[in-house]
């Protein structure tokens, strides 16, 4: 099993950068619009190349990497921002394709190792902080069920977001109380109490959404006419997009990669019902925004609209997530017209599309500042708060700031890192 992860990894590697070398798809949705400057020769490979690493580059430092440490499972930003940037530094042509094709096996291969060997390494340390590095996912776990109260305050108002957020907390706390059944003397059913009150927020945020019928407008199905050429152009590629649709959900299934850092720690717990149905909101989320790029750019993303991430965490077996992921991607890119259309019928979905996006990435930049606060603090008392704290607020004042939902992780790496280095030169004592 172990060697089949180094094989998944190393194909993922491999097909998605040969994807971005050929201009088929790219991960990064902001460098999606740019590759047909490239394919209709307004932009020469070198810009493009370094457009990709530009926008790329302090992701996968600043978030991705820092991210999965803390996890130890890759989020998937670590190896598709990546296989962008490898991807269109190679050459155009049959050589540059396969030149892409073995730089991405290798890297992918060896962002496994890499993680495993980085793992290993803080292990041996003379302080090992790494069960104090897990507790950056704590506030994940528990609040990540609010998103959908929030994603319903944005889009439709304080008072219902309020709602909301009253009824999820509502059915979390008769969960936990009322959620045992028990069958026999052995035998019982016990309810998730943050899974029923994800799935309670959720059911509300999307009937609020389908209600909502202002604005209705036939933009996207006016797209799909305008650029019929460039839907085409995704279809005949739909194969290989099936296969890479195939081989995320099959690493998935594997637990050796998740699609957000939200499931990421809930895999990492091993919740993967809660972190299924997290990915699934998500992927909500990407429809138009994936769907509105791919029509109007011809370029699709390595993982689609991200319900192959819900796939791979619903289903165990990588074959048979392999399987269900190819057909999940291939009914995707079948029903980019349909997907349109029905964003049109619905445009209070279409909507709440970007305020998912907008409400996951307020309660994980909150929530991943107070995990790495929280780890810092288990490492070393008072002294990692102040690390973390001071990183948060000179991050404001650098020209080229981090993002802010890595401040929590890379925060806690740095102290852990830091209080083995004043160890060394006594001047830490661990806390008894």
């Amino acid at each position: 099993m172990e060697i089949l992860k180094f094989v998944i990894i190393g194909l993922i590697g491999s097909l998605a950068s040969i994807l971005s070398n050929t201009g088929i798809a790219v991960f990064n949705d902001g460098f999606r619009p740019v590759i047909p400057e490239y394919l209709e020769g307004r932009m020469d490979r070198k810009a493009l190349a370094a457009t990709s690493l530009a926008i790329s580059f302090g992701l996968i430092i600043g978030f991705a990497i820092p991210t999965s440490l803390a996890a130890s499972i890759i989020l998937i930003h670590c190896i598709l921002l990546s296989t962008d940037v490898i991807g269109t530094m190679c050459p155009s042509g049959k050589k540059g394709m396969i030149a892409a094709g073995a730089l991405g096996a290798v890297y992918g291969v060896g962002l496994l190792f890499g993680l495993q060997f980085i793992v290993d390494l803080f292990n041996k340390l003379p302080i090992n902080f790494l069960s104090s590095l897990g507790m950056v996912a704590t506030p994940i776990t528990v609040a990540f069920a609010i998103f959908p109260a929030v994603t319903v305050g944005l889009q439709f108002g304080y008072k219902k977001g309020i709602l909301t957020a009253a009824i999820t907390l509502l059915v979390r706390q008769v969960a936990e109380l009322y959620g045992k059944f028990t069958l026999s003397e052995t035998s019982s059913i016990v309810l998730n109490k943050d899974g029923m009150a994800l799935l309670a927020g959720m059911i509300i945020m999307i009937a609020f959404a389908i209600m909502d019928k202002q604005d209705q407008s036939n933009s996207n199905e006016m797209l799909t006419k305008i650029f019929e050429e460039k839907v085409k152009r995704i279809r005949k590629s739909m194969p290989i997009l099936m296969v890479m649709g195939g081989l995320i959900a099959a690493g998935t299934s594997m637990a050796i990669m998740a699609g957000d850092p939200i499931s990421l720690n809930l895999l990492a717990e091993g919740k993967n019902g809660e972190a299924a149905l997290t990915a699934f909101a998500r992927a909500i989320g990407f429809i138009p925004l994936v769907a509105t790029t791919a029509i109007t750019t011809g370029v699709y993303a390595p993982a689609g609209m991200t319900f192959v991430f819900v796939i791979g965490l619903a289903i165990r077996n990588p074959i048979i997530a392999f399987v269900a992921g190819a057909i999940t991607m291939g009914l995707e890119i079948i029903l980019l017209n349909l997907i349109a259309k029905g964003l049109d019928r619905f445009p209070g979905v279409k909507r709440c599309g970007d305020n998912i996006r907008t409400a996951m990435s307020s309660v994980l930049e909150v929530a991943l500042l107070l995990g790495g606060m929280m780890a810092a603090q288990a490492m070393a008392p008072g002294f990692g708060l102040f690390v973390i704290i001071g990183l948060f607020c000179l991050n404001k004042c650098s020209k080229k700031p981090l993002v802010s939902m890595a401040i929590g992780p890379v925060g806690a790496i740095v102290v852990g890192l830091l209080i083995n280095v004043l160890y060394l030169l006594k001047l830490f004592v661990p806390a008894a």
